[in-house]
This record gives structure tokens, sequence and C-alpha cells, in this order.
């Protein structure tokens, strides 16, 4: 019998003996990053366009007298604040829209990647194929439309949450006045909403991203796989914890690391250029962001290991004897014989 496999190691050997999957991980969301920062920049731009500059205002911001610069800055900006919500909005609904294709591509191809590596580990034939009605074995889709009900679902609860902070906000304004005012109680009230709003949409979007890997691995449409992904946990508790557990610990090893490392060129910034200190940051926040990426890809291996692999058979306190059973019809036993039960009571 084959020891039982832990699903948080093969997490981690996962990502060790097959980096490729941490790198394609990698790709999808920087390229998805780098076109979103090079939207907003040319947006931005734009946006600088469209502010009208008198020559009043260049007279004034040429002075460089901090009241006389404000005033034309002021004057520059007005009225431009429909101009730059509208912007914003579309820039946040195209980005939105973006990110649920391309990510739902990229978490298919990712957790397709997962179930050929545990692959060998499958009593039955591979999830990503089917056997059609000739007998021969064919390719399943990508589920594509489950994976878009997901994302979806997960930008659903981003505005959510995105509301709800605003909404803390608001609330920690209520608990205060001019005549009353406690800034204390309007922090207190601000922070406990915010946490709360927080760890709603942490625990929300956990669930989402476990029942990704049901759609792909079980063809399951976004609710079945939500429902699915509830059962692992309520099934198998202890190794969902322990997988989360764990990979938790590395992230927060890594930024422990990545802002120990970023101090040091911090620490030189008036001894080093400034072009030095920033590429030095910047390379150190770029690396902790591809380790954050690959312990991703970790996780969601060991949930695939979780769901693919055996579970381990557990061993009962007390082992139940098999007693041996008389068999009647055999010739050792004389039926004619008198048997103890059929003595007459003594007395």
């Amino acid at each position: 019998m084959m020891a039982p496999r832990s699903p948080t190691l093969e997490g981690f050997r996962a990502i060790l003996w097959r980096p490729s999957l941490g790198l394609a991980e990698v790709a999808w969301r920087w390229s998805f990053g780098a076109a979103g920062a090079a939207l907003v920049t040319f947006a931005f731009f734009e946006y600088l366009d469209t502010l009208p500059v008198t020559r009043g205002d260049l007279i004034l911001l040429r002075t460089r007298h901090p009241a006389l610069i404000s005033q034309a800055i002021q004057h520059i900006f007005k009225g431009s604040g429909f101009r730059l919500v509208g912007a914003i909005i579309v820039l946040a609904v195209a980005s939105a829209i973006a990110w649920i294709v391309i990510a739902a591509l990229g978490r298919a191809a990712t957790i397709k990647a997962l179930l050929g590596y545990f692959r060998e580990y499958e009593p039955l034939p591979s999830s990503d194929e089917s056997v059609s009605s000739s007998g021969q074995c064919e390719p399943e889709r990508w589920h594509l439309r489950s994976l878009l009900g997901l994302n979806f679902m997960r930008v659903s609860m981003t505005l959510a949450a995105t509301v709800g902070c605003f909404a803390a906000l608001l609330a920690g304004g209520a608990v205060t006045s001019d005549t009353e005012p406690s800034p204390g109680s309007a922090f207190l009230v601000t922070v406990c909403v915010v946490m709360l709003v927080w760890l709603a949409w942490s625990v929300v979007n956990w669930f989402l991203s476990v029942a990704s890997v049901f759609v792909v691995a079980e063809g399951r449409d976004a609710l079945g796989a939500m429902t699915a992904a509830v059962d692992l946990c309520r099934s198998r508790p202890g190794a969902i914890f322990a997988a989360g557990t764990w990979f938790g610990l590395a992230h927060i090893v890594a930024f422990i690391v990545a802002t120990t490392v970023v101090a040091f060129p911090m620490g030189l910034a008036t001894v080093l250029p400034a072009g030095v200190t920033l590429g030095g940051v910047l390379l150190v926040t770029l690396l902790y962001f591809a380790v954050a990426d690959f312990l991703y890809v970790g996780r969601l291996a060991a949930y695939v290991a979780i769901l693919k692999l055996p579970q381990p058979v557990v061993a009962t306190k007390h082992a139940v004897r098999q007693q041996p059973v008389l068999d009647t019809r055999s010739s050792s036993v004389d039926p004619d014989e008198l048997i103890l039960g059929d003595l007459p009571a003594p007395g």
C-alpha cells in the first residue's frame, strides 16, 4: 500500500519541481498588470491634455510662490471633476471586464496543468478527457462560462466591499459632530466596520477561488462549484486548514524578508543616487510579487491534491474482530448429539 501523501507537501513540491506552473501564473498576472498600468498612464496624460492652462496660470506657476501656485492649480482643475469621475468609471469597468476574461483563461490553464501533474495518482482517466460514444477519449471544454461567472461574482464582491469601506467612513463620521467631536469613537467605528467588510470579502473570495478547481476538474457550474467547495471544507477541514496555514506562513516570511531587504537601499538613499535606490526597491518589490504568485499556485496545487489524491485510511482505536461462524452443515457436528442447551434444567 502506498503511503498517504500530504497535500501541503505536494503543493510545495509542485512549485519546486514544476516552476513553469508559477511562471505561467506570473506571466498572465503581470501581463494584465502591465496593461492596466499603461492604460491608467495614458488616461492620466489624456486627462491632463483636457485641462485648460491660460497665460495667467503660467505666470502664477512661474512665481514659485505657494499661495499663487495653489490659486493657479485651483483654476486649472476647476470644472474638471466630472471628466475625472467619468474617466475613473470607464477605466474601472474596462479593467473589470478584461480581468474577468483573462483570469478565466489563466485559471483554466493553470488548473489543467496541475491536473496533468497529479494525473499519475488518479486511478480513473484524467479529468480533462471524456469518453465519447465511440469509446475514444475526447478533450473536454475549458468550462469558461462557469469561470466567467465565478470571476464576475468576485468582481461584484470587490465592488460591494469598496462600497462597504465608504459606508464605514460615513458611519465613523456619523458618531461625531462639530458640537460634540469624538475622533476616537469615529476612528474605532471606521476600523471595526472596515475589518468586518474585509473579513467577509476574504472568506467569499477564498471560496470563489477554490470553486474554480471544481469547475475545471469536474465540469461543475458556478453555483455547483461553490457548493462543492463548501462540502470539501466540511469533509476535509484538517487538510484545508493545514494548506492555508503553511502557505500563509510562507507568505508572511516572504513579506518580512522583502521589507527587510528594502530597508537597505532606503537607508542608503542619502548616499546612493536616486535611480539606484528606486531601482533596488522596484526589483525587491517585483521579486516579492513573484514569490507571492508562486505560493498562490502552490496553495492551489495543495487544493487539487486534496481533491485528487486518495484519502488516507484512518485506523479505528478498537478493531472489530470477526467471529468464526459455525456451519451446522459441517460433517464435524452430529445433529443427533445432545448439546448443552438440550439438557433438562436441574431440580
